[in-house]
């Protein structure tokens, strides 16, 4: 195993499509709840001990060698809203092409054979640690970070923030994410036994709720 992999899995600039989109801090910020480092700080807190949490068991679990479609399956049912369903999906594809061309796999082939349109994102993301040979914690650390540092540098452009600011909300954040990435990783451990619904089914319902408004907006900076 290289560990020198997740820094290319986690780095911004991996060619995943995730710089398109906002995390839905773009509805926030019309909302006046994201104005400033401190209420962007909360808001990529409550973001990542819920949707991050998710994503990062899912990850994890994919990254164990848990079932794909399964683990595709149960992230439909923690995805309430279309829009965001949507999302994951077109987010997973964008992935699948970036992690096939950088770690070839048979079982990445096998899922984008299954899946054309696109697995969810975090399914996808997990299963490429597999393939860099990565451990499941380092996968749910990719997805756990993900979650907050996509707002946040949305926000630098969304807000004019001062990217030290935003970089600094990062920093802060990084406890929150080791324990979520943790308890992420000891959802997945206990699939064997309990099956998906040891997985995490955190929510957050003002998030679907503006997910599913911003797709209907006719202008807008970010893809959701």
């Amino acid at each position: 195993m290289s560990r020198a992999a997740l820094f290319v899995l986690a780095d911004g600039r991996f060619p995943a499509g995730g710089h398109a989109h906002s995390g839905g801090a773009e509805t926030a910020v019309a909302a006046g709840r994201v104005r400033d480092a401190d209420s962007l700080a909360a808001f990529c807190r409550g973001r990542l001990h819920t949707t991050g949490l998710v994503g990062a068991a899912l990850a994890a679990a994919a990254a164990a060698g848990h079932d794909p479609l399964a683990l595709d399956e149960a992230a439909d049912a923690r995805t309430p809203v279309q829009a965001l369903r949507t999302t994951a999906r077109r987010l997973g594809r964008q992935m699948m092409r970036a992690a096939r061309a950088t770690w070839p796999s048979n079982e990445l082939d096998a899922l984008a054979a299954a899946r054309p349109r696109g697995a969810h994102q975090p399914v996808v993301l997990g299963l490429a640690a597999r393939s860099a040979g990565l451990a499941p914690l380092d996968a749910a650390y990719a997805a756990a970070y993900e979650s907050v540092s996509g707002p946040a540098t949305a926000a630098v452009r969304l807000l004019g923030l001062d990217p030290f600011d935003a970089t600094a909300v990062l920093a802060r954040l990084a406890p929150d994410v080791d324990r979520t990435a943790t308890a992420a990783t000891a959802a997945a451990d206990r699939l064997a036994e309990e099956g998906t619904d040891a997985l995490p089914a955190a929510s957050a319902p003002l998030l679907d709720i503006t997910a599913q408004q911003h797709a209907a907006w006719p202008v807008r900076l970010f893809a959701s």
